[in-house]
């Protein structure tokens, strides 16, 4: 029986008395390469096979995704657009239109407290961005200037704790003069302010097209790619303070494009490419370091979907 000392609110004391279930801890995976509008679902306390969930609006990769205890929120992709749409973890169906990103782009990524959702970086010739915009997720509209990361990234990775998110990896690109390469930094961010980006450390190499899942205290980061390699790599960092990331272990298969949701116990990582599109999901226990284990497989074989759950570090 707990003890309910402290604040608990009348919902959480029944459910523990009552033996009242928790909801599942859903994520979900929308859109991916080649170009689809499919949205896939896991209940993310188990292991098994994804099920079709329903549709985004608009057929599209490389967006960003984000969650709440309740909503999903997918942001841009290809072909390049501003779109934000949304749609709730509880019932299947099709996501809706919630408003427009400050800037149209594909390659961000998205992080989210309890209420405020925030994208980053992102690629719109003739450049990447550098960009920063947010949400309040319980209110549909348009994306808020936020601030900008100290880099300049696309197909980056991004994950949070309640109070501080976290961008990571990518690369960046620019017709003129043309620049191009890959990338190393941490950055981040007070999710409850608005500001620009600060460097909090570094990955074990440069590397874009990674993803990244969290718990209330330790970000994870796996897969992506070089620029000369697939990678296999799984590493993390403590949220709350600063520094450069340590091996956590490998995933079952080296891969770029990949997506990952988070529960407070658990990253799954799903899809992406090793040269062809894949179905492969798999997993790791964030508060132990080890290699990840085979979760199940997606409906489709693809890379560069979104990825949201209703459980992550951020809330």
């Amino acid at each position: 029986m707990p003890n309910y000392q402290g604040v608990w609110s009348l919902s959480e004391q029944y459910q523990n008395a009552s033996g009242w279930p928790s909801p599942p801890l859903v994520a979900l995976f929308g859109g991916g390469e080649a170009t689809t509008n499919v949205i896939e679902r896991i209940d993310m306390a188990t292991t098994g096979n994804a099920t079709d969930f329903g549709d985004l609006t608009v057929a599209r990769y490389s967006a960003g995704g984000l969650g709440s205890s309740t909503v999903a929120v997918f942001g841009g992709g290809f072909s390049v657009t501003n779109i934000i749409e949304s749609l709730a973890f509880a019932t299947a169906g099709n996501a809706s239109d919630f408003g427009d990103l400050t800037q149209q782009r594909q390659g961000l990524a998205g992080l989210s407290s309890s209420t405020r959702g925030v994208f980053g970086g992102g690629y719109a010739y003739p450049s990447s961005r550098n960009i920063m915009d947010y949400i309040t997720i319980a209110s549909a509209g348009n994306a808020i200037d936020f601030g900008d990361l100290t880099a300049i990234p696309y197909n980056l990775s991004a994950c949070s704790s309640s109070t501080r998110g976290l961008f990571a990896g990518g690369q960046f690109f620019t017709v003129s003069p043309e620049t191009s390469g890959y990338i190393d930094s941490i950055e981040y961010i007070t999710i409850a302010s608005t500001g620009n980006a600060t460097s909090f450390g570094d990955l074990s190499a440069d590397v874009a097209e990674l993803a990244a899942g969290s718990s209330p205290t330790r970000a994870v980061f796996g897969g992506g790619y070089t620029g000369a390699a697939y990678s296999n790599v799984i590493e993390y960092v403590t949220i709350a303070t600063t520094g450069n990331a340590t091996d956590f272990g490998d995933l079952t298969t080296s891969r770029r494009g990949i997506a990952a949701a988070s529960s407070s116990a658990r990253v799954v990582f799903a899809g992406g490419s090793d040269g062809s599109q894949l179905n492969t999901m798999d997993y790791v226990t964030i508060a132990t370091t080890g290699n990840a284990l085979d979760f199940g497989d997606l409906v489709t074989a693809k890379s560069f979907m979104a990825g949201a759950s209703s459980a992550h570090g951020g809330l």
